[in-house]
């Protein structure tokens, strides 16, 4: 299916973002159960699952253009949230080849790659059509490209990026290009090894969540990617809600009430993949960020019932920490409306080729 982008819409301001009912109804949903608790809830990355999102191996959708013009606005503001430390160069090819094959074989309609060869030296030429790019340059030579090819290829890419460089039985944040994280720094996590970076999440380290998740990326090998979710909630269609930019949207949690809340609070759904690179041997971990709004989320009747679920059943300490404590009760009222006690089946399936009525 063609996709018909949504050019105009902001993610901050006026949040003129939404999504079409093909995007409702493609949204990753992350709740198979009726309760949730963190697990290492890996899988293959292959282009099969309960989602269209997972048909590529870095989805581009209605939003692409707007989130890119997002990105860039963010970057202006704090060139800061691309970083990528002096040993990681080798990488920064890898990831630059790795999106350009994956999106010109994917999306041949929107990209295309020609090259005279595949390794150092060879002259390539890109072309981004929704974007308006077409760029000649020469294959790890970053003095003809506009800037490092990390930041580069990831501007027109959707959500965030890093690359964790493995060494010490271990993996290390050691570039990045993040302007979409859900309350998480990169200038400070920056260098950071992964239990460093993970340290502030309640419950699963008592669990054994990310030792367990360690020992398997450690092991991921190239052409086998991997990937899970991760949510959270946020109020309005904001991306950039990082530490630094606090106070412009710290201060919206306060501005829900029930009468307003299915418009205003959103399932923000990380799509997170892993990636083997060729050269570098590092880790490439992208970060995709879906919105959508409980109203829209109540029109799949299935997911209205068993958001409203397991957010009545979300131990306190994750509530705390994902930072809903404020308004979970307001949400879990709401969401109460939709949910008449039936049973509903595991999985994260909308079941559902049509929409209930907008609200």
């Amino acid at each position: 299916m063609s996709i018909v982008f949504k050019p105009d819409e902001t993610f901050r301001g006026d949040y003129s973002y939404r999504n079409s009912d093909e995007a409702i109804l493609r949204f990753p949903f992350p709740f198979p159960e009726d309760q949730y608790m963190y697990s290492v809830n890996m899988e293959p990355h292959q282009p099969k699952g309960a989602s269209a999102v997972y048909e590529h191996g870095f989805d581009v959708d209605e939003h692409y253009i707007a989130e890119c013009r997002d990105k860039a606005i963010t970057l202006e503001r704090d060139p800061g949230r691309c970083q990528v430390l002096p040993h990681m160069q080798m990488a920064e090819w890898d990831t630059l080849e790795l999106l350009m094959d994956s999106l010109s074989a994917d999306y041949p309609e929107h990209f295309s790659l020609s090259k005279t060869g595949t390794d150092f030296g060879a002259h390539w030429t890109w072309i981004n059509r929704p974007l308006g790019i077409e760029q000649s340059f020469v294959f790890g030579d970053a003095a003809t490209l506009p800037c490092g090819p990390f930041e580069y290829i990831t501007r027109q890419a959707q959500g965030d990026f890093a690359i964790c460089d493995q060494r010490e039985d271990n993996l290390f944040l050691d570039a990045g290009m993040v302007t979409s994280q859900a309350d998480w720094s990169l200038d400070f996590n920056v260098g950071m090894s992964f239990m460093q970076w993970h340290g502030p999440v309640p419950l699963a380290h008592q669990a054994g969540v990310f030792e367990r998740a360690l020992k398997y990326l450690l092991m991921i090998r190239q052409g086998q990617p991997v990937r899970r979710l991760n949510w959270t909630m946020t109020v309005n269609p904001r991306l950039d809600t990082a530490p630094e930019t606090f106070p412009e949207w710290g201060p919206d949690r306060a501005s829900l009430t029930p009468e307003n809340i299915g418009r205003k609070l959103h399932l923000r759904v990380e799509l997170q993949t892993l990636w083997r690179l060729p050269r570098s041997n590092a880790l490439l971990f992208p970060i995709r960020c879906y919105l959508a709004s409980l109203d829209e989320l109540v029109r799949v009747p299935k997911w209205g019932k068993r958001l409203s679920r397991v957010l009545a059943t979300l131990p306190p300490p994750l509530a705390e920490y994902k930072g809903l404590s404020r308004f979970l009760p307001t949400a879990v009222a709401y969401l109460a409306a939709f949910d008449d006690g039936s049973a509903i089946s595991k999985g994260t399936e909308a079941e559902t080729a049509e929409l209930a009525a907008a609200i």
